[in-house]
């Protein structure tokens, strides 16, 4: 199953997929005028998703100003998920990090989100730091988490 996902750049037509997917996944997912504005009017923004048979699995955003890059987003949809699909986004970001001279990747995550924070720790990432009352449905905490490229 996971060798017949491929790993691509967002285009307009992936936004259907990629809101199911958000929606699907988090409690205040992004809207399709958000991922819209993402790909038409923010210049330091890419998207890549996992696409597997015509249909959006997952996707991983970022902003990248200067050399150093910020993700924004990664979501897989339920049903595909604990296959490995996550770490391949994170690492598709990462390699494309590297290949265009980003030298550090940041992000946040859940305190609760364990899973998350395991994946991101295999990756390489770090805690730095906490950012109090961040999320807004639920004013719970989140962990900023860094590494070096």
């Amino acid at each position: 199953m996971i060798d017949s996902i491929v790993y691509r750049q967002m285009v307009a037509k992936d936004i259907e997929g990629v809101v199911a997917t958000e929606t699907e996944v988090f409690t205040t997912p992004w809207s399709a005028e958000v991922f819209a504005h993402e790909l038409t009017g923010n210049d330091y923004a890419t998207y890549i998703v996992a696409e597997c048979e015509d249909e959006v699995i997952g996707h991983v955003g970022m902003w990248v100003v200067l050399d150093e890059c910020h993700i924004t987003n990664v979501a897989v949809r339920k049903h595909r998920q604990g296959v490995g699909i996550g770490k391949a986004l994170m690492r598709q970001a990462m390699e494309l990090c590297r290949n265009n001279g980003v030298v550090a990747m940041s992000l946040e995550v859940r305190v609760s989100n364990e899973t998350a924070r395991n994946l991101y720790r295999k990756l390489g990432f770090q805690d730095g730091g906490i950012r109090k009352n961040y999320y807004s449905d639920d004013h719970e905490d989140a962990i900023v988490m860094w590494v070096e490229l």
